[in-house]
């Protein structure tokens, strides 16, 4: 990992968001792009230089305003970043759009975003953006809640239904488990709509980690009425310090019809959670 994007609105929640980013970078030595973005009406933006007009009044404003807050987070929390390249990042453009963009532009390994829990997402990030995000980012998404201590994550949940599309993702989980020196917590969420016997599970299992290199992984199957209240109740039981879980990024009517786990999650569990593409 070198690279981690840092989406702010200059939020509490946002400044939670680049806490435990400074706290990631340390660990992995890690540059962050800290990214504010404005969403200005199209006539304050040059099309042709793909910017803003330097003789433009309004737009020069709220770039001046935005390098003072920017100023501002360095100054607060100026112990936090201490040894961090940060680079102070403005962008014209949508808040779904433009993280998207960014996090491949500067070739992000990871997003942090800041979130107000089980209420929803509130100003740049309301709700639909972070979950769009979180559906069609390449790179692993971190939602956090509030300032986290990374040191005390111990344990990571990681809920799969054990089929072969989803192995690349619990490897990554297991990767992201070992960076935080955490045990990584495998488990089967067992419903009334989907039931599996436990042989089916069982042998579910073995194809699934047959070519996993781990001496031993914890593996359980949690009984419960949806597959979103089994990963929130697991968790829980188990004291989980973060959810990992893969999320397909399904488009349209297909995402109309399933909807995204993944993405509830994020909005619904007190938790962090932190989402890999499948």
């Amino acid at each position: 990992m070198n690279k981690i994007l840092v989406p702010t609105d200059f939020s509490e929640q946002a400044n939670n968001a680049l806490k435990v980013s400074a706290q990631i970078a340390k660990q992995h030595d890690c540059e962050i792009y800290l990214l504010h973005l404005l969403d200005l009406p199209l006539d304050l933006i040059d099309p042709v230089n793909e910017g803003v007009g330097n003789d433009l009044p309004e737009a020069l404003f709220f770039m001046k305003l935005a390098h003072k807050r920017f100023t501002e987070t360095f100054e607060t929390f100026e112990k936090e970043l201490e040894g961090i390249k940060v680079h102070e990042t403005v962008e014209f453009n949508e808040a779904f759009d433009g993280i998207l963009e960014i996090s491949k532009k500067y070739e992000c390994d990871m997003i942090v975003m800041g979130s107000n829990g089980a209420e929803g997402l509130k100003e740049i990030f309301v709700g639909s953006n972070t979950e769009k995000v979180v559906r069609h980012a390449e790179i692993p998404v971190l939602v956090v809640k509030e300032s986290l201590d990374i040191s005390k994550i111990k344990s990571i949940s990681f809920a799969s239904s054990l089929k072969s599309s989803q192995k690349s993702t619990f490897t990554k989980a297991i990767n992201l488990a070992q960076s935080f020196n955490a045990q990584l917590k495998l488990v089967y969420i067992n419903t009334p709509e989907n039931f599996k016997t436990t042989r089916q599970i069982n042998e579910r299992f073995k194809t699934f980690t047959e070519d996993i290199n781990l001496d031993e992984i914890d593996f359980k199957v949690y009984a419960d009425k949806s597959i979103e209240e089994g990963i929130k109740n697991y968790s829980e039981d188990i004291n989980a310090n973060m959810i990992s879980i893969g999320t397909h990024g399904r488009k349209g009517i297909s995402h109309f019809f399933n909807g995204s786990l993944s993405e509830n999650l994020v909005n619904h569990s007190k938790r962090p959670v932190i989402t890999f593409k499948i």
